[in-house]
């Protein structure tokens, strides 16, 4: 959610606990409101707690092409 303020400054929402957060050069910690949710958020990164889960394919065995099938001039 994006407020201004009656000062025009932007307020936005923290993405470590939701609170509002103004978004402007006046706060060091933006996008977050504070030292804390912004070393939280960094603590959670570099502890590897962000990760994109990897594609694997559910079966670990080769999917085997399927054979050719015969037509009627195949046979004898």
């Amino acid at each position: 959610m994006i407020d201004r303020a009656a000062s025009g400054r932007r307020i936005v929402r923290c993405p470590a606990c939701g609170g509002e957060s103004v978004y402007a050069l006046s706060n060091p910690y933006r996008p977050f409101c504070s030292a804390r949710c912004k070393n939280n958020d960094f603590g959670a990164w570099a502890a590897e707690a962000y990760r994109v889960s990897p594609t694997e394919p559910d079966d670990d065995s080769p999917e085997e092409a399927p054979e050719p099938e015969r037509g009627d001039s195949d046979r004898q």
